[in-house]
């Protein structure tokens, strides 16, 4: 069955996650969670479906109410038509523009998301993020970005010019579901392996900020009694460095 190979392929990429970028993940955490403990500001970015992993992290029950989307203007399933999505990404110096009119300045952390790591606008926004002096976090996959060449004019990857790397484990292509009769595979693995792992990084930073002695400010559902109370008094704590309000 097609589903249960599907499912079966994404416990396979979660269990290699696990394997082979716990390290990773731990050491992003721990930049994450230095930037925060010295009243720096935590940024995410990522174009087309890839922004789905900012959209997992910003706003959600339980989740770190410090990280601040930077939103792909142009670049998410809310453009018309969606196929503009595509030819934007491939923009050059779009990223840097998106970049400069952000809040993010020298002592902040950037996530970059794009699992083939290939095209302009993410690598522009690592460009011009290292000119800032913001520290980067790519998340991305080594195999698909050595199975294709960079649309950059640098000729460079995003995980060529990041500080730091999460490896997503994502094949080349990103589907892993094969169709009888069907050249073009199916099964997209990218949103969650994707999701699973700056999940994983955000948990870190929790631990790593309250085994500091901090006070995480962690979202509680707004669907438990007192969430809205709970979230309302953080985010006013914390208004200094959010930007999505």
């Amino acid at each position: 069955m097609s589903s249960t190979t599907y499912l079966d392929a994404a416990a396979e990429g979660l269990r290699q996650l696990a394997k082979t970028q716990t390290e990773a993940i731990d050491r992003a955490a721990a930049a994450v969670t230095k930037v925060i403990a010295a009243g720096g500001r935590v940024f995410s970015f990522g174009a087309s479906h890839s922004f789905m992993l900012t959209e997992e992290l910003v706003y959600r029950t339980g989740g770190l109410m410090l990280i601040n989307p930077i939103y792909p203007q142009g670049m998410n399933l809310s453009v018309r038509p969606v196929t503009l999505t595509s030819q934007l990404e491939r923009l050059p110096d779009l990223g840097r523009v998106l970049l400069e009119n952000s809040p993010a300045q020298s002592g902040d952390v950037l996530l970059i998301a794009s699992t083939s790591g290939r095209n302009a606008v993410s690598i522009d926004m690592a460009l011009a993020a290292r000119e800032r002096e913001v520290q980067t976090i790519a998340i991305t996959s080594l195999a698909y970005a050595e199975g294709v060449p960079s649309r950059h004019p640098s000729g460079k990857h995003l995980h060529e010019l990041c500080d730091l790397v999460i490896d997503n484990c994502v094949p080349l292509g990103d589907c892993a579901v094969e169709i009888p009769g069907l050249e073009q595979k199916t099964g997209p693995l990218s949103t969650v392996l994707g999701c699973a792992a700056v999940n994983a990084l955000a948990a870190q930073v929790i631990r790593n900020l309250a085994e500091q002695g901090l006070t995480p400010p962690v979202f509680i559902s707004a669907n438990l009694p007192g969430g809205d109370e709970h979230n309302q008094k953080l985010l006013e704590e914390n208004r200094g460095r959010i930007f999505y309000l």
